[in-house]
């Protein structure tokens, strides 16, 4: 509720641009979803441009088209979502992406039942 109350101030002001700094964190799944539809929604209707700072994958793979990775303070990669998570180029780029949970089938074990 709070994150929607921040929202509503934030745009009482009719912005061009919205930045949204971890604007998900700290919130279940369900709560997020709903969140980042609303901005989404927002962002169509009102014409305005969001520029969205997460740690999450997951978030700026579902909400952005874009995507810019820093490392030290300077961005050291830009590009489309696919192109950028995909194919990375830096190598702190592609350290990032080593480190998160692979949710591959062929891996997963089959939970044991009761």
């Amino acid at each position: 509720m709070r994150q929607r109350a921040l929202i509503a101030i934030a745009l009482a002001c009719n912005p061009s641009l919205l930045i949204a700094d971890e604007l998900t964190t700290a919130l279940d799944g369900a709560t997020q979803l709903q969140v980042l539809g609303l901005i989404q929604q927002l962002q169509k209707r009102l014409q305005m441009s969001v520029l969205l700072i997460s740690h999450d994958f997951g978030v700026i793979r579902q909400s952005c088209e874009r995507v810019l990775v820093m490392y030290a303070g300077k961005i050291v990669e830009q590009g489309s979502i696919e192109e950028v998570l995909q194919h990375p180029q830096h190598p702190y780029t592609e350290l990032l992406l080593h480190s998160l949970p692979e949710f591959n089938q062929e891996k997963l074990k089959p939970l044991a039942s009761i």
